[in-house]
């Protein structure tokens, strides 16, 4: 099925959310139905802001500079508080920040407020630190957050400085007795046979996790299982890889839907994940080139979301936003 263009006005779309069955665009304070129909929500956060994140409840948000170091924490329109970030190469890898709740109920914001390399767990509605207490990181740049749905485990895809991306998952439950659990090697092994950069990575559900290479390879003497171009899928409870598949094409940003992922390069694909292979692609739409968490500022991340039910896509573009059927290759 042929995408369907939502005209959006004449700013761009500066981020997406799915509220329901209505986009909404947290920085811009703009909001779409299905039939395109525009309305204003709140003031425009500004031009010091151009990528939000929401929390699975719905009921908080952050919205925040992609290589800047200021954030805003909020719950519908108001602001909760300000954010902040190190300065220290700010403006080279993407803010590292993400909303979560925990099993008790408690709504967690993750980020990097003091140092780039040390993750800190907050209370999101009082802004207490959960993570509080004597620190040793290791020397890694935190971005592109992700906590699982249940809660129990952290997705950093960040980078090292050669520069290098890399991939680490932490339980939080330890985290939050022992948060010098987060400064370690986390809860993946110290050699899950992944020998290439990691350009991406996202939950597929609690337990699996996709991770997407590019071309740059370690100069290692072991055998890779994940080597360059390759997306592979690897469960926490197995300890091992699932799939490995090599892949002709850039997969840049990954978004999971089930056992498939969205890889946005140069334009959508949808992946399955234990193939590799591309089950649709829509290269009419253009999104941009962007691989990892670090580099030029002039390729920024796609603009996009996937609807909780998995069947829609939405992609913004120039001239609006883009939605997509996804396939139902059950049927």
């Amino acid at each position: 099925m042929d995408p369907v263009m939502l005209q959006a006005a004449s700013v761009p779309v500066q981020s997406l959310v799915w509220q329901g069955d209505d986009l909404v665009d947290l920085v811009g304070g703009r909001a779409w139905n299905t039939a395109g129909v525009e309305r204003r929500i709140f003031t425009d956060r500004g031009p010091a802001f151009d990528r939000s994140v929401v929390s699975p409840s719905g009921r908080y948000s952050v919205v925040y500079a992609e290589r800047g170091t200021n954030a805003l924490l909020l719950e519908g329109a108001r602001v909760v508080r300000e954010l902040t970030r190190s300065t220290y190469h700010a403006d080279d890898f993407d803010y590292p920040v993400a909303l979560g709740t925990l099993r008790d109920g408690r709504e967690i914001l993750v980020h990097c407020p003091d140092e780039y390399a040390v993750l800190q767990v907050e209370d999101v509605e009082s802004g207490q630190r959960l993570t509080a207490g004597t620190r040793q990181a290791k020397d890694v740049f935190h971005s592109r957050l992700s906590v699982s749905r249940d809660a129990r485990h952290l997705l950093v895809a960040g980078w090292v400085w050669h520069p290098y991306g890399v991939v680490a998952v932490f339980d939080l439950d330890s985290a939050l007795k022992d948060p010098a659990n987060l400064d370690g090697p986390g809860a993946l092994p110290m050699e899950p046979g992944l020998d290439a950069e990691v350009v991406s990575a996202c939950w597929l559900d609690n337990d699996r996790l996709a991770v997407a290479t590019g071309d740059e390879v370690l100069d290692d003497e072991e055998v890779p299982t994940l080597g360059p171009q390759h997306l592979g899928v690897w469960s926490l409870s197995q300890r091992r890889w699932l799939h490995l598949n090599r892949a002709d094409y850039k997969i840049g940003t990954l978004i999971a839907e089930g056992g498939r992922v969205v890889s946005l390069h140069g334009h959508p694909r949808l992946i399955d994940v234990t193939t590799g292979s591309v089950l649709a692609e829509w290269p009419e739409l253009d999104v941009s080139r962007r691989c990892g968490a670090y580099g030029v500022t002039h390729v920024p991340t796609p603009v996009a979301a996937l609807h909780p039910d998995g069947t829609r896509l939405a992609v913004a573009q120039a001239e609006g936003i883009a939605l997509v059927a996804l396939p139902d290759l059950t049927a």
